[in-house]
């Protein structure tokens, strides 16, 4: 929602106006820091907040739209400084501000990568403090979009869909953004913690989609200019509801300088629907992108969404810090799954940060079946990892 200031408008003064935390007016754009900088006629931007268009009818009072929006007088007022409430007319139309109370992104449903980018959108119109920014591309040029929330604290990534048909973890990843901001702008609990404790304590880094060309060949089938080749890398089969690599059939998840001479020997040799590691070490851009990231920011806790089996993996060769198995035990305590620490297999990204970084990395397998998991487990996987997506981030 856009605001026009007013003469002796100051920050503090929209905070009180819309009942928000004084900080997110400040990170809806950093030259607003300093109150004195605001000028007559500047247009600002509240987070948690929508332009809606209000139609008069019969018997309407400013009291009584206020109220049908959970808005105060006040705040309707300063959006309509030139109307008085004996000017209003019936049929006229007048822009209020509306507060966002409800979710806008569902998650339960197909989620590929044209229907991420269009929640993002959504989500980014009204919580302007989201930064965006393309941290890469795909194979295809797709964009690899990273999501940063917060401003100081601790440096939280949280990745999704490496492996195509493990497209469910991105709209359970979006969903608890959509929480947290909700929590965050009306000034509500999350899991029993402030949302705006979090948010000042913390820095949560999201990358929702890593795989974007291989979530979109599971849900829509292969691109035309493609269609040849990757049916031959999927053994002559027009079914790539099993499809984990990314479109050039290299698994993204076993591409990553930690141990990946091990895996190269037991892996397939050549590309295909999966567990291929490559040529090479982080040949893909993908890959590379997320490598890129981590080296960059240095993140102080890393979490890969995967599915399936219930299952936390925490350790790698030993190089975990003490607090990965702290950390371990309380998702574990939190989200039902099962803490393991050590499994045979290697070249993960959450291996290779660990070795990198020495910093704790996970690996959690959403959901129990066989992949890609039907939307049916949506709920019950989001109850479960709910608490542990804020567990992360305190």
């Amino acid at each position: 929602m856009e605001i026009q200031v007013r003469s002796g408008d100051t920050l503090w003064h929209y905070s009180q106006l819309f009942h928000i935390p004084f900080v997110l007016i400040l990170d809806s754009n950093a030259n607003l820091a300093n109150p004195n900088a605001l000028q007559v006629g500047q247009v600002i931007q509240i987070p948690g907040f929508l332009k809606g268009v209000y139609t008069i009818k019969a018997g309407d009072t400013f009291w009584k739209i206020a109220q049908s929006r959970n808005m105060n007088v006040d705040a309707l007022m300063i959006l309509n400084q030139n109307i008085n409430s004996n000017q209003l007319t019936i049929g006229q139309q007048i822009n209020i501000p509306e507060r966002v109370v409800s979710r806008i992104i569902n998650g339960n449903e197909p989620y590929d990568f044209q229907k991420m980018n269009r929640d993002m959108n959504k989500l980014l119109s009204i919580y302007p403090f989201i930064k965006r920014r393309e941290a890469g591309k795909s194979v295809l040029e797709n964009p690899l979009h990273e999501l940063q929330i917060g401003t100081s604290g601790r440096k939280v990534q949280i990745n999704a869909s490496f492996h195509a048909n493990e497209w469910i973890t991105t709209p359970i990843f979006m969903r608890f953004l959509n929480d947290y901001m909700l929590a965050l702008t009306n000034s509500l609990m999350i899991k029993g913690i402030s949302a705006l404790t979090i948010y000042t304590g913390s820095r949560l880094f999201g990358i929702p989609m890593v795989n974007p060309d291989g979530v979109n060949l599971v849900l829509n089938g292969p691109p035309p200019e493609r269609e040849t080749e990757l049916i031959r890398l999927n053994r002559g089969s027009r079914d790539f509801s099993g499809w984990k690599a990314n479109i050039r059939g290299v698994d993204l998840n076993k591409q990553f300088p930690a141990n990946w001479e091990f895996e190269k020997e037991r892996k397939p040799k050549e590309p295909g629907p999966r567990d291929f590691p490559g040529y090479s070490p982080l040949s893909e851009p993908e890959t590379k992108t997320m490598a890129e990231l981590a080296r960059m920011e240095n993140y102080d806790r890393l979490l890969a969404l995967h599915t399936q089996g219930q299952e936390i993996y925490w350790g790698y060769e030993g190089l975990e810090p003490p607090e990965s198995q702290v950390l371990a035990r309380d998702f574990a305590i939190l989200c039902g799954y099962e803490a393991i620490r050590y499994v045979d297999s290697y070249a993960g990204y959450k291996d290779w940060f660990i070795q990198d970084f020495r910093n704790p990395g996970f690996t959690i397998e959403l959901g129990k079946g066989q992949n890609p998991l039907p939307l049916s487990q949506f709920e019950e996987i989001y109850a479960h990892m709910l608490g542990l997506f804020v567990r992360s981030l305190i």
